[in-house]
């Protein structure tokens, strides 16, 4: 997931158990088989809490399997937790790991049974990306798509929110609806102006002391967000499951949780595909830059394709197509044209364009978008964007971009020199053109460099000695987490590459037969495929 108020300015690569006699431990892994302990020792062994409450009684409990409605939060989840055959739990941990014995909160779960129990390996868990992504909901329509395949026979397969998102408890809360709407609505971003830097500013603050007001435990809760308290949660799920060791999917940002449990848990790894990987070397300013140059890159394969069409709204020259898409939103930032209710910004319509390059399905109606917008209406492009916020239809907006910045910001160094800023904001216009506003720029800090509490991790390759060896897949021309992190990851956990060659974020169970089958051969029965393996759309 990519984000681009500079209050959120920093994008960062967006994006269970059983009980009882259900449950059964992992076969034998493709790597290590030893069993681990599956208590928590390497987690807190210097912590001593009250004896009612420490990191091992986590570990102990029990989970209590029930419908999905009560779980819901919006309107997409609402539908998603119909689907035939979920069940969903909640999964207790603590909110600060050292200090096992203080606040508790909840996890929200879903699954899918295995469908053929006599042969179940154990459970498979997913998430998403983001962060702020929900995987129960990833989760619920997978399934639907892999119900009948091996994959869905042998494993449950299980989704989880991580701390602080959708159904788990509490929520990050930061924005209120209306506020959302109006900030979406306010090009202010624009202004490069001192005054406009110092307003920006202001709204970063601003918007700190909503996440401080109306999260649950305020700044504590804030604290222990990031992705290294959700590779010990993790660890937690997989005891709770009843898994000797886990089995793990990962996609864009939830390759990062994998890669961080690996390094926690080398032992309790069976098998992990990590698709769309995360760079973990890169700071928050290098992750974005990696990012401009893939949407960059997609921006460039859609314009290719949309001027071989007669009714290509950008022309049929792809060398004027910079041109001609800057010359269509440009104006908005003055002139916002109606959308329905609401008037489309010029953030609104590059978000709206940022969600079509995901993946080349919402190619036509990013053409159709822009087409509309050339006669005066926004609809189409709000659309886009309505879903990349996860707005629905009555305004409800769920918790995914407070939840997305809160975990950014605790994920990665605070970014304070100005000068790197503008020196970055520069780069970022020769690597995506497309969305250079034409404005002078302005070294704005973002939410991130007022942030209430220190980040809790720092880029740097994983260290995992001892895991078994993951399979990584990326896609040639990823918009969002480029090609090369996907190599760099792989190198770096001695796993297997696997290429894809198009133009979309993540492809594992989306589809594609060579990529399915492959994954699928991994997670079983652990065949890696062959070096230099690549897939064809």
């Amino acid at each position: 997931m990519l984000t681009s108020k500079s209050r959120t300015a920093r994008p960062a690569v967006v994006v269970l158990a059983c009980v009882l006699a259900a449950c059964s431990p992992s076969s034998p892994a493709p790597g290590d088989t030893s069993a681990p302990p599956t208590t928590a020792e390497s987690v807190a062994a210097s912590t001593r809490a009250e004896p009612e409450q420490t990191v091992d009684s986590y570990y102990e409990q029990s989970l209590e399997w029930g419908p999905c409605a009560p779980f819901a939060t919006t309107a997409d989840s609402t539908a998603a937790f119909r689907i035939e055959g979920v069940q969903c739990a909640r999964l207790r941990v603590p909110l600060d790991y050292a200090e096992p014995g203080g606040p508790e909160i909840t996890l929200g779960l879903l699954r899918y049974r295995a469908g053929n129990p006599d042969e179940r390996i154990g459970s498979l868990v997913l998430n998403p990306g983001g962060p702020g992504i929900s995987g129960m909901v990833a989760a619920a329509r997978i399934g639907v798509q892999v119900r009948k395949g091996a994959l869905a026979q042998r494993f449950d397969l299980v989704g989880f929110d991580p701390r602080g998102v959708g159904a788990s408890k509490p929520q990050v809360d930061c924005l209120t609806d209306a506020e959302r709407d109006a900030d979406r609505a306010d090009d202010g971003e624009t202004d490069g102006s001192p005054q406009g830097v110092a307003e920006q500013e202001a709204e970063a603050r601003d918007f700190i002391a909503g996440c401080v007001r109306h999260t649950e435990h305020g700044e504590r809760m804030l604290a222990h967000l990031g992705t290294r308290e959700v590779a010990k949660d993790l660890d937690i799920l997989r005891a709770a499951l009843g898994d000797v060791q886990l089995s793990y999917l990962g996609y864009s940002y939830g390759t990062r949780i994998g890669y961080t449990y690996a390094e926690a848990f080398p032992a309790r790894v069976r098998a992990m595909v990590l698709d769309g990987a995360v760079d973990p070397e890169q700071d928050a300013l290098e992750s974005t830059l990696a990012q401009m140059e893939g949407f960059g890159t997609a921006f460039g394969e859609f314009t290719d394709w949309c001027a071989r069409r007669q009714d290509c709204a950008l022309g049929p020259d792809p060398a004027g197509a910079t041109a001609a898409y800057q010359d269509l939103v440009r104006p908005l930032i003055d002139n916002p044209v109606p959308a329905g209710e609401r008037p489309l910004s010029y953030e609104d319509a590059t978000t709206g364009t940022i969600q079509a390059l995901y993946s080349e399905q919402f190619w036509e109606k990013l053409n159709t978008g822009l087409a509309e917008l050339r006669q005066g209406s926004g609809k189409t492009l709000m659309e886009l964007a309505d879903q990349y916020h996860q707005r629905d239809e009555n305004g409800k907006y769920a918790s995914t971009q407070d939840a997305f910045t809160a975990i950014n910001c605790v994920d990665h160094p605070k970014i304070t020199d100005r000068a790197e800023i503008l020196a970055a904001q520069r780069e970022m216009a020769r690597l995506a053109p497309f969305l250079d506003d034409g404005r002078p720029d302005g070294a704005a800090l973002d939410a991130c460099a007022f942030w209430p509490v220190p980040n809790t991790s720092e880029p740097g390759l994983p260290q995992v000695e001892g895991v078994p060896a993951p399979l990584v897949i990326s896609t040639t021309n990823d918009p969002a987490t480029p090609y090369a992190a996907g190599e760099r990851l792989a190198e770096a956990m001695g796993g297997a590459l696997l290429t894809f060659e198009g133009t979309r974020h993540t492809v594992f169970l989306r589809g594609n037969e060579c990529v399915d089958e492959a994954g699928t051969a991994y997670l079983i029965d652990g065949t890696l495929p062959a070096e230099g393996t690549r897939c064809a759309p």
